[in-house]
C-alpha cells in the first residue's frame, strides 16, 4: 500500500494526562488529537490496545481482540451518567509522569463496578440495546473472553493452565456449571469491553475529524496465558497437556547479546493454513475496524521464525524454522481486501524476509539511532533510506534520543553523528527529527519524548527487562506551544504537512 509523504507522532494513550492516574480515552484523548492536527501530523502512531499480562505490556495481552479497560474515561462514564461527579472527585495522589499500575487498577476497576452496579439496574434503554447489539457484533470473541477473564480473576490472577483441568482444559460441563455460578462477573467483562470500544470508536472518529489517522500494532505473536490460547489450544504447538514444547523469541541482535526469549507459544501453521487462516483473518478484521495502518511486529517472523525448547534459559540455543510466507498474505487480502500493513523488519533480516516484504509491496521500518556506526555503513543512514520506509527517530523499544546519545552512542557514532547534522549535538533529538523529516522516506515518526528532550528515564520500554517499563506519561507542559510550533514548522519546511 503507497503512503503519502506525512508524519506522526508515538505516544501510547496510557501515557496521556489524566488525574485518574493512567491515560485514557477521554478528554486528554480527544485534546492530543486536536494538537496533533495543529503540527500538521497525519498519523499518531499507538501500541497494542489490549489488557496487558505480566508487566503491564501490551505486548503480552491476555487477549488480543478485548480492549484494555484502565483506558476507559470515567469523565465519560460520568457524561454517560453511569458514574456521577462525586464519585470521580475523590481521587488518590497519583504520579504526574509515570504509571503507578499496583495502584491505578484496584481504583479503576472500583469505578468500574460502580459504573456495572448503576447500568445494571438503572442502565439507559439506549445503551442497554447498543451493549445488545455490542455483544452480537463481538460474539465471535467476547464470550470467551469474558468467561477467561471472570475465571482468571476468580483464580486470583492465576495463568490458566494452573486452574483445575476442567477449567484449564475447556470441560463442557464443568464450564457450564462454573458460568451458571458467575453470571454477573462474566456480564460485568463483557460490560467494560463495551465500554472501551464504545469511548475508542469516539474518540477514532474525533482523530478522523481532525484528519489524524490511527497507526496500530498488532504483534505476531500472543502470550501463553491468554484467552487466545485457552480457547483455541490447537492452534498452537502445544503437548497433551496444552504445554509449549518451543516458544518464541530472536537470536541475539543489537538489543540483546542473548537474544530475546520471549516465551510465547508457536503456530501450528500448517494447522491454520488448513482453515485459511481463519484466526487470524477475524483477528485481524477487528484490528482493522479499529486502526486505519497496522504495524506488524516482528514480520521476519512470517517469513522465519527463531524456535527455542522451552527448557531454554536464553535464546542462543535456537534454530530457524520456515514461516507462512505470502500464501498467509493472501488469505488475509482475499478475505480483507487490500491491507494498510507496514513491516516491522527489524533484527537480524535475511534476504527472504526482504524478498517478502518486497513481493507484497509493504512499507518496512528503519531507526536512526542505529544509523551512525562508523564501520560497516548502515542501510539507515538518511542518503541510503528509500520512499516505502517509515522512518523513526527511536521506537518504543529504543532509549529516548537524548538517552541513546548520552548513554548509549559510542563515542566513534556521536562523533559521526555530530558531523553528519554538522551539529554540536546539544539538541541532538531536534536533530535526528530533522533528518526523520527530511528524508525520502514516505511516512516519518518521532516518539513525543524526542519532541521534548527526555532523557533515558522516560524511555517506554527496554527489551529483555520485565519490570519497570510502560509506565511513561507525558504532563501539560510538554504539550507546550513552543513544541508545537517547532514541529509545525519542521513538518511544513519538509512537506509533510497533512492536507486534510
Amino acid at each position: 500500500m503507497k503512503h503519502s509523504r506525512s508524519a506522526g507522532v508515538i505516544l501510547h494513550p496510557t501515557s496521556l494526562p489524566s488525574r485518574f492516574g493512567i491515560g485514557d480515552l477521554g478528554p486528554t484523548a480527544a485534546a492530543y488529537a486536536e494538537w496533533l492536527a495543529g503540527v500538521g501530523a497525519r498519523w499518531w502512531q499507538v501500541l497494542p490496545l489490549h489488557p496487558p499480562g505480566p508487566g503491564d505490556s501490551p505486548y503480552s495481552a491476555i487477549s488480543t481482540f478485548a480492549g484494555n479497560e484502565l483506558l476507559i474515561s470515567p469523565d465519560l462514564l460520568v457524561e454517560d451518567d453511569l458514574l456521577d461527579d462525586a464519585e470521580v472527585a475523590d481521587v488518590p495522589d497519583f504520579q504526574a509522569e509515570w504509571v503507578d499500575f499496583d495502584r491505578v487498577k484496584p481504583f479503576k476497576l472500583a469505578l468500574l463496578q460502580r459504573a456495572y452496579l448503576r447500568f445494571r439496574d438503572t442502565g439507559p434503554a439506549a445503551l442497554t440495546q447498543q451493549l445488545v447489539e455490542f455483544r452480537d457484533h463481538h460474539r465471535d470473541w467476547l464470550a470467551d473472553y469474558a468467561l477467561f477473564r471472570a475465571l482468571k480473576d476468580a483464580h486470583e490472577g492465576a495463568p490458566w493452565y494452573e486452574w483445575p483441568r476442567g477449567l484449564a482444559h475447556r470441560d463442557p460441563e464443568t464450564l457450564l456449571d462454573w458460568m451458571q455460578h458467575h453470571t454477573e462477573e462474566i456480564d460485568f467483562v463483557e460490560f467494560c469491553q463495551f465500554l472501551f470500544f464504545r469511548q475508542w470508536t469516539a474518540l477514532r472518529e474525533w482523530a478522523h475529524e481532525m484528519g489524524v489517522g490511527i497507526f496500530g500494532d498488532v504483534p505476531i505473536f500472543v502470550a501463553r496465558d491468554s484467552a487466545d490460547v485457552w480457547a483455541h489450544p490447537e492452534l498452537f504447538v502445544l503437548d497433551d497437556d496444552r504445554r509449549p514444547t518451543v516458544v518464541a523469541g530472536v537470536p541475539p541482535d543489537y538489543f540483546s547479546a542473548t537474544g530475546q526469549l520471549w516465551g510465547n507459544p508457536l503456530y501450528d501453521w500448517e494447522r491454520m493454513a488448513r482453515n485459511g487462516y481463519s484466526w487470524w483473518v477475524s483477528r485481524m478484521r477487528r484490528t482493522l475496524a479499529t486502526v486505519d495502518v497496522v504495524r506488524i511486529d516482528h514480520f521476519r517472523g512470517f517469513a522465519s521464525y527463531w524456535e527455542v525448547p522451552v527448557d531454554e534459559d536464553t535464546a542462543i540455543n535456537g534454530r530457524w524454522r520456515p514461516g507462512p510466507g505470502k500464501p498467509f498474505f493472501d488469505a488475509l487480502e482475499k478475505a480483507l481486501g487490500s491491507l494498510p500493513l507496514v513491516a516491522e523488519d527489524l533484527g537480524e533480516i535475511t534476504t527472504d524476509v526482504i524478498e517478502l516484504r518486497k513481493e507484497l509491496g509493504l512499507p518496512g521500518m528503519a531507526i536512526l539511532q542505529f544509523a551512525f556506526s562508523p564501520e560497516p555503513r548502515s542501510t539507515f543512514l538518511p542518503y541510503a533510506l528509500e520512499r516505502d520506509l517509515v522512518v523513526y527517530s527511536g521506537t518504543h523499544d529504543n532509549n529516548t534520543t537524548v538517552g541513546w546519545y548520552e548513554e548509549d552512542a559510542t563515542e566513534e557514532e556521536k562523533d559521526f553523528v555530530r558531523r553528519y547534522t554538522a551539529s554540536s549535538g546539544r539538541e541532538i533529538n531536534w536533530e535526528l527529527i530533522r533528518l526523520a523529516m527530511a528524508s525520502v522516506c514516505d511516512i516519518a515518526i518521532v516518539p513525543h519524548q524526542d519532541l521534548v528532550g527526555l532523557g533515558a528515564d522516560c524511555r517506554m520500554n527496554t527489551p529483555s527487562v520485565a519490570e519497570g517499563n510502560w509506565r511513561f506519561r507525558i504532563t501539560p507542559p510538554m504539550l507546550g506551544e513552543g513544541i508545537q510550533a517547532r514541529l509545525y514548522e519542521m513538518i511544513e519546511v519538509y512537506g509533510r504537512v497533512n492536507p486534510v
